[in-house]
């Protein structure tokens, strides 16, 4: 287990790398350098003096492999073309605990709802409670969040008026946004666990377990759905990466202060530095989510890591 884990962290570093190289690329592709935008009635000097500033007055490959990288994590005085006064590190500090409270409640309410919601359907698999188990499920998936959020805000915010429909700070605040952002992925899991449920009930321990007196209660909960969890668990890191990297939508409509804004202002004002900035941390969120589980799925099925070593 310590050698598979040790792998993966090992390559952390090197697929970093990678997408860095990449979001590099695109944005050196993209017309413009970002100093334009607000800077059309400066006079020459003072735009040069910006171009020293924001080290576009050295060569990119040191601009972006050397000095803007230095600058972001050793010195933290990056600065964002957009923001006067306000590193790139200052935004992310501000921002990104708000995107990470947000994403780990909705991850959490996604797992709770889809097993749940996974358990009734193949439970009562054939019967009412069962297809509407499923019927919920698939609108679930077919709406989008921003559909789903703004339905949410009206109903529950503007109509019934039971919780705040926007802003952040107390926790009724984050109610909203959290079932808003949750849903499709809690639909998918929970499709997901009825399959699983459904497959594992056809084999021979389950047959074996309701030979042996158990209610079909503990049947579900002991034997079948610990197995049922694997494909569950190997869908928790894009789940898990899709909702965090996924939450500036919801949080541009309930008007939650996290990384969502910055992301989409940083692209219409092409801020080269943020943009690069939020990418790199959005990607070491990706590759840390999926190392996690999978060494969760190395933990749960041996098979994992006897096929590690044989690489």
């Amino acid at each position: 287990m310590v050698r598979f884990a040790l792998r993966r962290v090992i390559t952390l570093p090197m697929l970093l790398l990678a997408i860095y190289g990449s979001a590099v690329l695109l944005v050196m592709a993209a017309p413009g350098e970002g100093l334009e935008a607000g800077a059309k009635d400066l006079p020459p000097e003072v735009l040069a003096a910006k171009r020293v500033a924001y080290n576009y007055d050295q060569p990119w490959w040191q601009r972006y492999f050397w000095t803007w990288p230095k600058r972001l994590i050793w010195d933290q005085d990056l600065p964002a073309h957009q923001y006067e006064d306000w590193t790139v590190v200052e935004i992310l500090r501000s921002a990104l605990p708000v995107s990470l409270q947000l994403g780990l409640l909705a991850l959490s309410l996604a797992v709770i709802l889809g097993i749940a919601a996974g358990c009734l359907a193949a439970a009562f698999r054939g019967r009412w409670l069962g297809h509407l188990s499923v019927g919920l499920c698939l609108i679930g998936i077919s709406l989008p969040t921003f559909v789903t959020g703004v339905l949410l805000l009206v109903v529950a915010g503007l109509w019934l008026r039971v919780v705040p429909v926007g802003g952040w700070g107390r926790p009724s605040q984050a109610i909203l946004p959290a079932i808003a952002l949750a849903l499709p992925y809690a639909a998918y899991i929970a499709r997901l666990t009825r399959s699983a449920l459904l497959d594992a009930y056809s084999e021979d321990y389950i047959r074996t377990a309701r030979a042996k007196g158990l209610s079909e209660t503990q049947v579900l909960l002991e034997h079948a759905l610990p197995n049922a969890l694997l494909p569950v668990l190997s869908y928790l890191g894009p789940a898990a990466a899709a909702i965090f990297t996924g939450s500036f939508v919801v949080e541009r409509v309930f008007s939650v202060p996290g990384m969502g804004t910055h992301v989409v202002e940083s692209i219409r004002n092409r801020d080269q530095s943020l943009i690069l900035a939020t990418v790199m941390v959005y990607a070491f969120l990706l590759a840390s989510f999926n190392l996690v589980v999978d060494l969760l799925y190395a933990t749960v099925d041996p098979r994992i890591r006897v096929g590690a070593k044989t690489l």
